[in-house]
């Protein structure tokens, strides 16, 4: 069984936030975990406008970024490519998304129909996971 997961998702198995004993909890159910290329900037970009907040816990922060660097070797890496960004560019547009959940929509189905294994999809954003739902992809509860 794969957890596919978004940004807002991931993250969660590294910085103590609401959501993350729930993805704490997946993240052991599952036998690994998927994440889309675009995750990685996305990533470091939450870490660095973090870091920015005033009261921010520093090193609380800098053990996260190194967390997920070392965990980001062990992840299944959708590519984000030319078919892949013109299907993202048609989710966009059916289900109102912005670009990068529309290319995290695009690969986690795109993963799916290319695997033999199970795929949970993991996201903490409504709409986009009404999309993934619409989609037919199983969407973490």
């Amino acid at each position: 069984m794969i957890l596919y997961c978004d940004t807002s998702a991931l993250l969660k198995l590294f910085v103590d936030e609401a959501g993350s004993d729930r993805m704490v909890k997946a993240g052991d159910v599952f036998e690994g975990i998927a994440v889309c290329r675009i995750t990685w900037a996305e990533s470091m970009a939450a870490f660095a406008q973090r870091s920015r907040i005033k009261g921010a816990n520093q090193p609380a922060l800098a053990k996260a970024r190194v967390a997920l660097e070392q965990a980001w070797q062990s992840f299944a890496i959708a590519e984000v490519t030319q078919p892949l960004v013109e299907k993202a560019g048609i989710y966009a547009e059916a289900f109102a998304l912005r670009g990068y959940d529309s290319v995290q929509l695009a690969a986690a189905h795109e993963l799916q129909a290319n695997t033999d294994q199970p795929l949970t999809f993991a996201c903490f954003d409504r709409r986009l996971n009404q999309a993934a739902q619409l989609l037919q992809l199983e969407v973490l509860a």
